[in-house]
């Protein structure tokens, strides 16, 4: 599978969640959303290995 974030690209292999998906790229899985063909998707969306995602940064402030 295919995760993007910002300018990073990571090439995964086999099944996982997208909360797995995460934190195999090294990231916090609270400071990023996963979207799929502009759908939201919950950390515990399975992902296939053919699955391409984009992560987002979480902002928020005061």
């Amino acid at each position: 599978m295919r995760v993007t974030y910002r300018d990073k690209e990571w090439e995964m292999e086999g099944r996982m969640t997208v909360r797995q998906a995460v934190e195999a790229a090294g990231l916090i899985p609270e400071t990023v959303l996963a979207v799929r063909d502009g759908k939201l998707l919950t950390e515990d969306t399975m992902l296939e290995p053919d699955a391409a995602i984009k992560l987002v940064a979480v902002i928020s402030g005061g």
